[in-house]
């Protein structure tokens, strides 16, 4: 890598911090937000799940067909992932929510390695807050074990892997499709509830689609079930890479993710309404 090459790819990576940094945004309250923005996601939609799929609940009496009980609660998860990521937190911290959102934009060099860590760390300890704020729910959700993760008893593990892999890249590919169109980049946390709705309807079944191992990590920590949890480290880990890959090849160079976030940055003059003056 010539000098040149070398100096414009720091110059594109540090472009995120130089923004956080333009509007007194530290480090740290990016991690705090990224820690209850992440907390949030678990109680929210593993609260939905618990509501709609959980035979101790009074929806059970619906008699809803299995699919569609899985659609719904997907689309809940889903949209409450959206409704995160267009708060206030979700904006302030970019709302990657998800290790393996966190892993993609370091491979697209969108956030330092440094970062990069601290955004895992603080979504892995919201998760378990969350997860065992979700413990309330006692009866209603022990039938589900609140939420937690675990592959199918039939499943082959690779398979498991397999199919993580392939929600991750649909959920990463379409992110950095939409991030990468300026016509679509505002819309992107709107994908996320039919994305889930139509992942969750087909998938879970088999390992629950994840795609997210600190969704995964909380409720194994909250009640003691580790069964397949490599599964969830693994399969959303290959997912990212691929996903960014498929992207990259989507776009075919014209393709442009700018900032290692899912909530566009108030600063950003590329996401900032027409007719907006520049600060």
């Amino acid at each position: 890598m010539t000098t040149a090459s070398l100096s414009t790819f720091r110059r594109r990576l540090h472009r995120w911090h130089d923004l956080e940094a333009d509007t007194d945004r530290s480090a740290w309250s990016l991690y705090v937000a990224e820690f209850f923005g992440t907390a949030l996601l678990l109680v929210g939609g593993l609260s939905a799940v618990i509501v709609v799929i959980s035979p101790a609940s009074p929806v059970a009496a619906l008699a809803l067909p299995g699919w569609l009980a899985r659609g719904i609660a997907g689309a809940l998860f889903g949209l409450t992932g959206t409704l995160v990521t267009v708060s206030a937190l979700g904006k302030h911290s970019g709302a990657h929510l998800n290790p393996a959102m966190t892993l993609a934009f370091l491979i697209e060099g969108k956030i330092s390695a440094s970062h990069a860590s601290w955004y895992v760390i603080s979504q892995c300890l919201g998760a378990i807050a969350g997860a065992c704020v979700v413990l309330v729910w006692g009866p209603l959700g022990k039938p589900l074990r609140y939420g937690t993760t675990t592959p199918a008893q039939s499943l082959n593990p690779v398979l498991a892997v397999a199919l993580e892999a392939l929600c991750t890249v649909v959920l990463v590919g379409t992110v950095f499709v939409f991030l990468g169109n300026p016509r679509l980049r505002r819309s992107t946390a709107w994908t996320m509830g039919p994305m889930y709705a139509v992942m969750v309807s087909l998938e879970a079944p088999w390992t629950g689609t994840s795609t997210n191992p600190a969704r995964s990590l909380g409720p194994a920590i909250a009640t003691g079930t580790w069964q397949g949890f490599w599964i969830y480290l693994v399969g959303p880990a290959l997912g990212a890479v691929v996903g960014v890959a498929l992207a990259r090849a989507l776009g075919r160079g014209g393709r442009r993710v700018d900032q290692a976030r899912i909530a566009p940055h108030p600063a950003d003059p590329l996401t900032r309404s027409p007719g907006r003056a520049a600060r």
